[in-house]
Parts: C-alpha cells; sequence; structure tokens
C-alpha cells in the first residue's frame, strides 16, 4: 500500500476505532498507563497497528473474529515476526477480553515496561 493510501487508512480507522479499542483507549491515552505515551492507529513501514508506545516499542494488537481464520493468523504471524525483526514488542488480546478483563490486559501492558 502507498504511504499516502496508509495516511488516509490511518485516520478512517482513527475515527471509527472498534468498540474494543475505544474503551482501551480511555484507559491507555494522555499517559495514564505509568507515564506512557500510546498513539493510535500508528503506521510502522507498510503496517498500521493498533496502538503504538515509541518509548517502549510496544505494539498492541487487539483482534476480532476476523484474525481467529487460518488465512489471517497467518498473516498476523508472519507481520509480528517482521515487526519483532525490527525491534517491536506486540502484545496480542482479544476484543472480549477487553470487556471481561481490562485490569489483566492493563498489567500485561504494564508488565513489558523496561522501567515501571
Amino acid at each position: 500500500m502507498k504511504k499516502k493510501n496508509l495516511i488516509t487508512s490511518r485516520r478512517e480507522l482513527r475515527q471509527n476505532l472498534t468498540p474494543a479499542e475505544a474503551q482501551l483507549w480511555k484507559y491507555i491515552q494522555k499517559k495514564q498507563l505509568a507515564g506512557r505515551k500510546f498513539r493510535r492507529q500508528h503506521q510502522i513501514e507498510n503496517y498500521i497497528v493498533d496502538f503504538y508506545c515509541a518509548k517502549e516499542k510496544i505494539i498492541i494488537e487487539l483482534d476480532g473474529e476476523i484474525h481467529f481464520n487460518t488465512v489471517n493468523r497467518e498473516q498476523d504471524y508472519l507481520r509480528d515476526k517482521h515487526l519483532m525483526k525490527l525491534g517491536y514488542k506486540v502484545l496480542r488480546f482479544e476484543n472480549k477480553q477487553v470487556f471481561e478483563d481490562l485490569k489483566q490486559i492493563l498489567n500485561e501492558i504494564e508488565s513489558n515496561f523496561k522501567n515501571v
């Protein structure tokens, strides 16, 4: 995808967060989680990640049902592998976890910070 197309896609994704993304964003925006700044729908190379913390090089991905088929799981695996080669830590959570156990997700994200 061309960079200009990614800019348009990022803008649209930011304006149309999924319910799970909107819920998690309430708790990680404005440096609420251990003073770390997160960006939403951030571009890294040709990928748009759900959430990104530059200080920690952490990417957070929230997965809905579409991610649970074989083709998408393989694409996610290859994407994560590439991002990890670039030095990023990728944390994946199911959308339903955001609503069922948000505290656990926040704890897991924070436990991956270098200096809490």
